[in-house]
């Protein structure tokens, strides 16, 4: 299983010295990961930075930095916050539990996703 995933920043992050660092590597979420920042006060004055936590929490590489935080996320462009606000949501998101089952009609096996945010009704 994939748990770390590649990326290039469309504009990419200028440090201090005027660097310009582009690539960096993504890893996939934790329920830590989305649980422990909502205890941040940053947090609770202002919900928009959860993505900033977030983000600094699974950015394991960004160019030639030692470390990513959430200065770094905060001096992104827009472009490519929002580009990492899609990837996070596609490697975090895209597969969906599934069962494989047995079709009572036909006999065939199917694979039925799971979705736990469908409403039950």
């Amino acid at each position: 299983m994939e748990t770390e995933f590649e990326f290039e920043l469309p504009r990419g992050y200028v440090d201090a010295n005027g660097d310009v660092h582009r690539r960096g590597t993504m890893r996939l979420a934790t329920a830590a990961d989305e649980i422990l920042p909502l205890r941040d006060p940053r947090v609770q004055q202002n919900a928009g930075y959860l993505t900033i936590i977030l983000l600094s929490r699974v950015i394991t590489r960004l160019g030639t930095l030692s470390s990513i935080n959430t200065r770094v996320v905060e001096n992104l462009f827009t472009m490519d916050l929002a580009y990492l606000q899609d990837l996070y949501q596609r490697i975090n998101m895209s597969e969906l539990p599934s069962y494989r089952l047995q079709c009572p009609h036909c006999n065939q096996e199917i694979e039925v996703p799971l979705d736990f945010l469908l409403s039950q009704g």
